[in-house]
């Protein structure tokens, strides 16, 4: 099977689906542990797999608490995706990111990275777009960006938006296009 990366389409499944293993195999190994303490009848041996089993739930919650924060989030459509491929020649195209701001979590199912801007698609109707753009825009800020971020939850509204762009290649390449993209990158989960 081939590992998708962050931003590429159908992220979203594969990732829940590599923590949901991981998450597994800690609680598997958690429980063992929590057996041979039972089986035991050394004392000292108790408490090694005691303080062992403590130590083995942190990097388990580290796992589950994205999975918990991103499960009802799933790939997209895929007629959306074919539909938003057609203008990567136009833009740097990001697929299937989670961002998540201070106050909420943010599935941005498609996100155009252009010299004039980042235009996301967000699925999430209880979005507060207002205040989730102020807060993209103070990162973009803080990393030296031009805060032209912009959230999108109507799908025609993102389409026209789209088709209003020029391509990319008729702008001065100076690296930003490349810096904003690997800034929303970092930015989700």
């Amino acid at each position: 099977m081939k590992k998708i990366r962050k931003g590429q389409y159908g992220y979203r499944d594969q990732h829940k689906k590599s923590r949901l293993l991981m998450t597994g195999l800690f609680v598997a190994a958690i429980i063992a542990q929590l057996v041979a303490r039972q089986l035991t009848g050394d004392q000292a041996a108790k408490n090694i797999l005691t303080v062992m089993a403590i130590l083995t739930v942190l990097p388990m919650a580290n796992l589950a608490s994205p999975l918990l924060a991103s499960w009802k989030y799933r790939t997209g459509d895929p007629a959306f995706y074919e539909h938003a491929r057609k203008y990567e020649t136009a833009c740097t195209m990001l697929y299937d990111l989670i961002v998540t701001t201070k106050e909420q979590i943010l599935p941005l199912d498609v996100v155009a990275v252009h010299p004039n801007g980042v235009f996301a698609f967000c699925s999430s109707e209880k979005a507060d777009l207002a205040k989730a753009e102020k807060a993209l825009n103070t990162l973009f800020s803080a990393n030296k960006l031009d805060p032209n971020v912009k959230l999108i939850c109507d799908p025609h509204a993102f389409w026209r938006r789209m088709d209003s762009l020029k391509p990319a290649s008729e702008y001065e390449d100076d690296g930003v296009v490349d810096y904003a993209a690997a800034l929303m990158k970092n930015l989700s989960m």
